[in-house]
């Protein structure tokens, strides 16, 4: 059975646990898949604080402070842009 595709908006406390649950453990699966190093750090509006590194936090930050395009970063607004752009691409491919 496929998954149902979800509205994308704030959820509920309870289920934002399980969500960031899931969220840590796909970063760890792209360490490891894909050889790369991860770091997620996650404030919540509560204050809360969580991080999941696939190495040392100061390490990988470092790496990214120094690195010639540190200044590109993908915004909520960026992604809904290449999300759409993905979804337009698939569209033609499947009119074509």
């Amino acid at each position: 059975m496929g998954r149902k595709k979800i509205q994308i908006q704030k959820i509920a406390d309870e289920k934002s646990c399980l969500r960031k649950q899931g969220l840590f453990k796909k970063a760890y699966e792209l360490s490891i898949l894909c050889g790369c190093d991860i770091v997620l750090i996650v404030f919540t509006k509560a204050d809360g604080l969580y991080q999941y590194a696939s190495e040392s936090i100061e390490r990988v930050l470092e790496r990214r402070r120094t690195h010639k395009s540190a200044d590109k970063v993908l915004t909520n607004e960026t992604m809904r842009k290449v999300t759409m752009v993905w979804k337009l691409r698939k569209k033609r491919r499947t009119v074509v």
